[in-house]
């Protein structure tokens, strides 16, 4: 069986403490590789690697840095397929997606290939006689980045390439459900040319994560994941003196008004709610309708959900493919199972779905829950599957008002044909991304990702001006020089004499 090893000090490095996780490919349910779990002396030796590495990194030229990265960028292009096929066997998100995943990690790279402008400092001068001030941001270290299952390639390419790029060196703590595609990336900038320990990739669990949190050595955590462990990873991690940005979880809403074109509010649901079957943290999983027209965008949002092709994601027909796991596929149809006693409709239920000849794989189809109670577990949690609730408004002010009562306040979206109306949303709305007539509006590279409220821990938010700032920190050179007319007597500097 294929076993995948850290990658730490510029080269693969088997694991030693003899535990290892499980792999599976989610469309057939079979084990294809195990993946060495770290222990701390394992943890030990990646930040050790990074902090070595540091020594010269940390004071490398721009040019230096940002020459690897352009190299890395024009690797992961030619690699892209590559890629991709390794998050959707480990994955199981069909390659289209796959191939979109790897194209929004590449904008980031393409950022931190410009970084060059973002470091530039500020200066003030003669703010006092003979006296100016400067600013400078400079790099922190070592820098950790704890990522995700669902986008095993993206959310990695979101955190170490600005990381590094800003003059840190980086320890990556991969999902290991699926930690393949964490290991390319690796080897792909070791062959750009980026020095040895400057990235590296720790396998592991709970037991790797702690020793990130906790060592002395590392500076700062990136980390998206679920709402309760980002909030232990904010916790541990400022306890003890790191820099943290912790992207937590998401009960994304879509408002619709009677004046919006339900032909395009409908396609967008069924996109946003169901595309990697609903496994990412910007999935549409509430859409609220205002007013009259619930039923008929309810039966246009069916009509359109029974036509998706289901089944392996490396089979070019699939337009979404199974869950991660067993375990989150009964979860995720134990909200739908349970829907109806909570007093929703089930329009559409996609739990005991198989697909022929992959009947092992980690099914499920998909549900669409209507009139559903803010009170329902299917409302309050987040699912993260194939289920797409909708819960019906009066006025545009009681959905408003719905929506921002959620704990939650990652990304939201607003469909409508009144300027004023969308004006209003984007103002009054609690989330941090907010669309307008777009389902799922996660920002360009060149501006930041983050939420609001139980969707971020900490001040920063994830890639752009945001993670600039995050991995630097500023520094204030406050300079007075005496006038060279004013020198010593038998200085000579060419100047003449003041008095």
């Amino acid at each position: 069986m294929k076993t995948v090893n850290h990658w730490i000090g510029g080269k693969t490095v088997e694991g030693t403490s003899g535990n290892y996780g499980p792999v599976t490919d989610p469309a057939t349910g079979a084990v294809t590789t195990q993946v060495a779990l770290a222990s701390l002396e394992e943890v030990d030796a990646a930040v050790a690697a990074a902090r070595d590495a540091y020594a010269t990194w940390g004071t490398s030229s721009l040019a230096a840095r940002t020459a690897v990265l352009f190299r890395y960028r024009a690797l992961l292009d030619a690699r892209r397929d590559d890629i991709a096929a390794l998050i959707t066997a480990e994955h199981g998100k069909v390659h289209s997606d796959a191939l979109g995943e790897v194209a929004r990690g590449l904008e980031i790279v393409e950022l931190a290939c410009g970084i060059t402008t973002q470091l530039k400092g500020e200066l003030s001068t003669q703010v006092s006689s003979r006296v100016d001030v400067s600013s400078i941001r400079q790099s922190l270290g070592v820098v950790a980045g704890i990522t995700p299952f669902n986008f095993p390639a993206m959310v990695p390419m979101w955190m170490f390439p600005l990381a590094i790029a800003c003059g840190n060196t980086f320890v990556l703590k991969p999902s290991e459900k699926d930690p393949s595609a964490a290991n390319l990336l690796a080897e792909l900038a070791a062959e750009a040319g980026l020095p040895d320990g400057v990235l590296n990739v720790l396998h592991g669990d709970k037991i790797a994560v702690d020793g990130l949190l906790n060592h002395p050595d590392v500076a700062a955590v990136s980390f998206v994941g679920s709402t309760p462990i980002a909030r232990y990873i904010h916790t541990t991690a400022s306890a003890n003196g790191k820099r943290v940005q912790a992207l937590g979880g998401a009960k994304n809403h879509m408002l619709v008004l009677p004046d919006a074109d339900l032909d395009a509010a409908a396609d967008a649901a069924v996109s946003a709610a169901y595309g990697s079957a609903g496994e990412r943290c910007m999935a549409i999983s509430a859409v609220v309708a205002v007013g009259a027209i619930g039923d008929e965008l309810v039966a246009r949002i069916k009509e359109r959900a029974e036509k998706i092709k289901i089944g392996p994601g490396n089979d070019p027909a699939s337009e979404m493919g199974p869950l991660i796991t067993a375990a989150h596929r009964d979860k995720v149809a134990s909200y739908v199972t349970g829907a109806a006693a909570q007093g929703a409709d089930v329009v559409l239920d996609g739990t005991g779905y198989t697909v022929e000849g992959f009947e092992d794989g980690h099914w499920i189809g998909l549900s669409l829950l209507d009139h559903v109670s803010t009170d329902s577990d299917a409302y309050k949690d987040e699912i993260f599957g194939p289920v797409l609730c909708v819960l019906r408004a009066e006025t545009y002010e009681e959905g408003v008002a719905l929506m921002n009562a959620s704990p939650f306040g990652n990304g939201t979206a607003i469909f409508t044909r009144d300027g004023g109306a969308a004006r209003r949303f984007q103002l009054e709305i609690e989330a941090g991304m907010v669309g307008v007539n777009v389902p799922i509006p996660v920002p360009v590279g060149y501006h930041s990702f983050g939420g609001w409220k139980d969707s971020l821990f900490g001040d920063h938010h994830i890639y752009g001006n945001d993670g600039v700032h995050f991995y630097t920190r500023g520094k204030v050179v406050t300079t007075r020089w005496p006038d060279p007319a004013d020198a010593p007597a038998g200085v000579d500097l060419g100047f003449p004499r003041n008095h």
